[in-house]
């Protein structure tokens, strides 16, 4: 199974590094004759030749920078502090609240398209990176089930202590309760990163035509061709696109499974 889910990667990845007549001549399956990464240099630069032409992905990234640093840093704390809310700090229709959550994590991503556009249109801020930043941060608002259910096990005793020395709600959950959640908040950090860096949608429909991020990049750079299609920088740009997922997990991938594992055995 790992194999079969491997493959078009594998099969991507092998012919980005082919020319195209060899890829035009049959040769997919195989390693390449002849290596080379000039369908890699014309995915990042824009450099087409002859009767195409395409734009790189050199200017779209740091468009997603722009976008999914402060999305996901802002998303993770906001989830986590509701989270830590819902748990610890009961109030009236906190059940109510919780149901609301957990129901708008089973809609479909296309359900919010609209909605959140008109708030963002109210808000003076479509077609802007602004925009797109704030839409993120309310559409990831069900991420707070995940904190939810890490804090339900959390120590109210602390809780307790901390108020009776006089720490207050904030002071409580940034010096108390946030550190002791690393492992669950890089959880959704990762998953947040990905999310926001693969989003499409919500990038085309509501980023500046200056200033779009790198899916959309990708799109445009697989739709502006004329003449006959280059497959070796599609396959390139594709890579090109998820190597900072990639990067991201490599280097949290230890906290990741930490904390999906964490609280799965007590004692």
């Amino acid at each position: 199974m790992a194999a079969m889910f491997l493959l078009p990667a594998w099969f991507a990845f092998v012919n980005s590094l082919k020319s195209l007549g060899e890829i035009q001549a049959g040769n997919l399956l195989y390693l390449p004759q002849v290596w080379t990464i000039e369908g890699w240099r014309k995915a990042w630069g824009g450099a087409c030749t002859g009767a195409s032409s395409c734009a790189g992905l050199a200017p779209y990234f740091k468009n997603s920078f722009i976008v999914v640093i402060p999305a996901t840093l802002l998303s993770t704390l906001w989830a986590c502090f509701n989270g830590y809310i819902l748990s610890k700090w009961r109030f009236r229709g906190a059940d109510l609240v919780f149901f609301v959550l957990l129901f708008g994590s089973f809609l479909p991503w296309g359900l919010y398209l609209l909605p959140l556009t008109r708030i963002v249109d109210w808000l003076g801020l479509s077609n802007s990176l602004l925009g797109l930043i704030l839409v993120h941060l309310m559409y990831s608002l069900p991420l707070t089930l995940f904190f939810r259910n890490h804090f339900v096990g959390f120590p109210d005793d602390l809780i307790k202590a901390a108020r009776i020395d006089g720490a207050g709600l904030f002071t409580i959950f940034w010096r108390i309760v946030l550190p002791t959640c690393k492992p669950m908040f890089v959880v959704v950090l990762i998953m947040q990163f990905t999310a926001i860096w693969n989003d499409f949608m919500f990038s085309l429909v509501l980023s500046p035509s200056h200033a779009q991020p790198v899916t959309v990049g990708l799109n445009n750079l697989t739709n502006s061709q004329t003449g006959s299609p280059e497959y070796n920088v599609y396959m390139a740009a594709a890579f090109i696109t998820s190597l900072p997922t990639i990067v991201v997990y490599i280097l949290a991938g230890k906290y990741f499974v930490r904390g999906l594992t964490a609280g799965a055995v007590k004692g």
